[in-house]
């Protein structure tokens, strides 16, 4: 093998390279990022028609804007939408796992190759958040909705979280690329928290990080959750760990994200070492679409520059509606070779060891039986403390427990 002097610098930016976005060389987020031009937008918008979205549109338009969503730059028309829901790829055939839609309840045929202005649902007097160039407007007959119901979340029962808050929106689908103009509540409310894709690429490279691995959750972390995370990061040689919480509507029942965020961070702070861990967070709406979500999960991590990613139990999950663990095998039956770059830590059943005085993951302790495991979960977690009960310390670190039990005493 040849050999001469290295060139430091090109070193040193092959050491920091990150993973690619999915599907392209570069983020594509649909922020418009230049003030100037912002402000300009700001005035021009004021001519346009407007129109009030749904939660749930809106969630996906600061996915757009943030580039968590990259390589698509708009809603799809009904076309890929199908062809999403049904097979996992779009029209052109880039694989995607769950329709990225803007439906309306009214007719707007009128706005057809218009430019026309999104209002945020989610904010006093609905300001504007973002501008979409209407391509088509096609309606959605009832079979179809339930065609991408049945398809994304794997049932059409309208008591499904997910499929009551598609039913919910209306059946006119506006298609159609958009220009993001700002990131709605999510980053005045949680500015600690809150971080585009581009963000949180730029903080693992001003770490020295390379190898990242990412961690998905609605919920406040317990002792499994956390000591799955350094598993995880020690399986796979990391040098870092992404929690990366959701910080939009969930469930009836789910603990509010504030709530969440302080939990994790006083967490982190006592029980994991420095510069190890960062805690960021991402403008969406939970789907509850179980296996199709932890494929979309996979996709934006890898996008925020992600190396690996965490895909447990009933991965976005609720109810009895799939398998435990039907959010791994779906990376093996229904993901093309060569899609994905980030490659998945795939968690079996953790729980307390009463013989071990730890978390384990139960594959990896072979002598035990049924009855040496305190058993771990978020929703006997919210059981507990919606009981008016003090969280064991198989559960809970004790400086966690108190922030949630003052969060449960308080709101009851």
């Amino acid at each position: 093998m040849a050999s001469g002097p290295i060139d430091r610098r090109a070193y040193e930016s092959f050491e920091l390279a990150l993973i690619k976005p999915y599907q392209s060389d570069q983020l594509q987020p649909r922020y418009v990022d230049d003030e100037g031009e912002r402000a300009r937008l700001q005035v021009e918008i004021q001519k346009y028609a407007a129109l009030t979205i749904s939660s749930a549109a809106a969630a996906n338009a600061v996915m757009l804007g943030a580039g968590y969503f990259t390589p698509l730059t708009g809603f799809m028309a009904k076309a890929d939408a199908l062809s999403v829901a049904e097979s996992l790829q779009t029209t052109e055939g880039l694989f995607w796992p769950v329709p990225i839609l803007n439906l309306v309840r009214e007719n707007s045929l009128e706005h057809i190759g218009r430019s026309i202005a999104l209002c945020d649902p989610n904010l006093e007097g609905h300001p504007a958040l973002a501008i979409q160039e209407v391509d088509q407007v096609e309606e959605l007959s009832d079979a179809e909705m339930g065609h991408i119901a049945f398809h994304t979340f794997g049932t059409v029962n309208p008591q499904h979280p997910g499929v009551a808050a598609l039913l919910a929106q209306g059946r006119y689908l506006l298609s159609g690329p958009i220009r993001v103009l700002n990131y709605s509540y999510f980053e005045q409310e949680f500015s600690d928290t809150f971080r585009t894709a581009g963000q949180i690429r730029s903080e693992i490279k001003q770490r020295g990080w390379q190898r990242v691995v990412a961690f998905q959750t609605r919920n406040p972390m317990h002792r499994a959750h956390e000591e799955l995370c350094k598993m995880a990061a020690d399986a796979v040689a990391a040098d870092g760990i992404l929690i990366h919480m959701l910080l939009g509507k969930l469930k009836s029942g789910d603990i509010p994200a504030k709530v969440r965020d302080a939990a994790i961070r006083k967490m982190v702070e006592v029980y994991f070492e420095p510069n190890t861990v960062m805690i960021a967070g991402y403008g969406f709406d939970m789907l509850y679409a179980g296996p199709r979500e932890a494929l979309l999960h996979a996709i934006f991590r890898q996008n925020a520059g992600c190396s690996h990613f965490i895909v447990g139990r009933d991965h976005a999950g609720v109810g009895d509606y799939y398998g435990a663990f039907d959010a791994q095998s779906i990376f093996d039956d229904a993901v093309p070779l060569d899609t994905l770059d980030i490659e998945i830590f795939r968690a079996d059943h953790t729980a307390y060891s009463k013989k071990l005085k730890r978390v384990v993951m139960m594959r990896d302790v072979e002598d035990h039986a049924a009855e040496d495991f305190i058993l771990l979960s978020g929703t006997r977690v919210r059981e507990i403390l919606a009981a008016g009960e003090s969280l064991p310390p198989e559960f809970a670190r004790p400086e966690v427990a108190a922030i949630l039990q003052r969060y449960f005493t308080e709101s009851n």
